[in-house]
């Protein structure tokens, strides 16, 4: 029998961005219903998920339903689809007020420790836990992992007590977790915390406590500090991985024209939580394509010496700027949340504050562009692809004397060998 190789895929952070990734994976649960015609299997394709910030909610909702992949993304995308602000955070007068007011004020004013008050973030995010409850149900993720659906499933974070960046994961299997510098894994039982602790973007969310080898600790966004983003997938034991971006991963050789005009607080923190977001993943796919450039020059006695192995990689990230989408739909955040980020330079149709907003902009008309656009970058990947879903079409195909009605399964999670 063809033993599929172990697949990974890699959903990067970037907030409201995410949605990006639910068009791509539209696309694939479209894709594989032609490769495979009426015996498509329903268990998800993916042996390995890991994610970061919001790509790790995305992967989450995945690995808790990787018995049905098709119903799981279709339920992401009616989830980002139909999402509001409100869903995701408090954006009512007084949610502000408690929060984001009262967060500025100490910054300009001094008040809050004069007064005993800390605010601990710009917005009040707590309305998320109940939607992760809703998509996100983690007391399957034990049975996936238990039944084959799915090998393993990691999330990623970052501590503000110590600086270190730590992959929480769950397997069907023991895996010896590793360490790098300023990297560590913990096996762990997943829970919404660590999503919660995933997505905690930094001063905008509030941080999360967890249990780490450690003892407790706070995390934050797993985007921080992520040095080697597909590092976890990797260690896990992928053989070939599928990484959806949430960003652009090259900028046009042509300068765009630049804005004379001193740069808002709204341009500063865009870049900020850009560069946080972004500029992790694009050099950690440099790395892994030099390698494979090195690797093909030995000669294969040579290469098998070495301990770094080709790795396959398709990458799907956005053919169009993010923030440029997100400037356009800024009018359909809630009016005091349009104030508020008014104040520091974000406004409907103005670029420069189209970064930050394109991070925080949890409405139907934004997602659904994203969604549009992912949905269109795949389908330019068309053949690439069909390619890779092809060996698992053929191997899934029914054989002479299998029944027509016969239903044929994915193989075993046991009949690989990963390497942590």
């Amino acid at each position: 029998m063809y033993e599929l190789p172990l697949t990974g895929l890699v959903l990067s952070g970037g907030g409201a961005r995410a949605a990006y990734q639910v068009g791509v994976l539209r696309v694939i649960a479209r894709l594989r219903r032609e490769a495979f015609g009426r015996h498509v299997p329903r268990s998800n394709p993916f042996g390995v998920i890991t994610g970061t910030s919001a790509g790790a909610i995305n992967g989450a909702a995945l690995a808790c339903h990787a018995d049905d992949f098709d119903a799981a993304v279709e339920r992401l995308a009616q989830t980002w689809a139909g999402i509001h602000v409100d869903q995701v955070y408090r954006s009512d007068t007084i949610g502000l007020m408690g929060s984001a007011l009262r967060w500025l004020t100490m910054l300009t004013l001094g008040w809050g420790p004069a007064r005993g008050v800390q605010p601990r973030a710009l917005l009040d995010n707590r309305p998320l836990l109940g939607l992760l409850e809703r998509l996100v149900p983690m007391e399957r993720l034990p049975q996936m992992l238990q039944q084959h659906h799915l090998h393993a499933f990691a999330v990623t974070a970052s501590g503000y007590s110590d600086g270190m960046h730590m992959s929480f994961y769950q397997s069907g299997r023991p895996i010896p977790p590793w360490k790098r510098s300023q990297r560590l894994s913990s096996a762990a039982s997943l829970r919404h915390a660590h999503l919660m602790a995933s997505a905690a973007i930094p001063f905008v969310f509030e941080p999360v406590r967890l249990d780490d080898p450690a003892g407790a600790a706070w995390y934050g966004d797993g985007s921080m500090r992520q040095s080697a983003p597909l590092s976890p997938a990797i260690h896990l034991g992928a053989k070939q991985l599928l990484i959806i971006g949430a960003g652009r991963l090259q900028e046009p050789q042509t300068l765009p024209r630049r804005d004379p005009a001193f740069p808002s607080l709204a341009q500063i923190a865009g870049h900020a939580l850009s560069s946080i977001f972004l500029d992790a993943l694009a050099v950690d796919i440099e790395r892994m394509e030099r390698i494979n450039r090195t690797l093909a020059l030995l000669p294969p006695e040579l290469r098998h010496l070495s301990p770094l192995k080709p790795l396959s990689a398709l990458v799907i990230a956005p053919s169009e700027r993010l923030d440029a989408i997100a400037a356009d739909h800024v009018r359909a955040l809630p009016r005091t949340l349009r104030a508020l980020l008014g104040a520091v330079g974000v406004s409907q149709g103005k670029a420069q504050g189209g970064a930050l907003a394109s991070y925080l902009l949890f409405e139907s008309d934004y997602t659904r562009a994203l969604m549009d656009l992912g949905e269109k970058d795949a389908l330019a990947q068309r053949d690439r692809l069909l390619e890779w879903l092809a060996p698992q079409a053929q191997d899934l195909a029914p054989s002479d004397d299998e029944d027509d009605a016969g239903t044929p399964t994915l193989p075993s999670m046991d009949s690989y060998s990963p390497s942590a």
